[in-house]
């Protein structure tokens, strides 16, 4: 009777090491599947990955700071050309009048 039960437990770990197995091999399946319908949907509702979304991201910070750059010499040269209207509206400045001088002859 000893053999026998002993027999029974080695069939029935057996059983249970192959159910395991064949539930392993189920859930990965499973999980490919649903990740693929899941990449699938993703594409279809036009979402951006992550990978792209952070590029982009650094390019607009790139252009936003090429961008301050840009305002603030373009301030610079408004300054410089009312500077130089300012320069073009204002009189003249006044000379000294200089008086015709009569040489004397000795």
């Amino acid at each position: 009777m000893t053999q026998t039960t002993g027999r029974f437990f080695d069939e029935l770990g057996k059983l249970i090491t192959d159910a395991a197995g064949a539930a392993d091999g189920v859930r990965k399946e499973v999980e490919t599947i649903v990740r693929g319908q899941a990449e699938r949907m993703l594409r279809e509702l036009d979402i951006v990955q992550r990978e792209e979304f952070e590029a982009v991201k650094a390019m607009a910070q790139k252009a936003r700071g090429e961008n301050d750059l840009l305002k603030l010499r373009v301030l610079q040269l408004e300054a410089v050309i009312e500077d130089m209207e300012a320069e073009k509206a204002a009189p003249p400045p006044s000379r000294p009048v200089r008086r015709k001088t009569r040489k004397r002859g000795f």
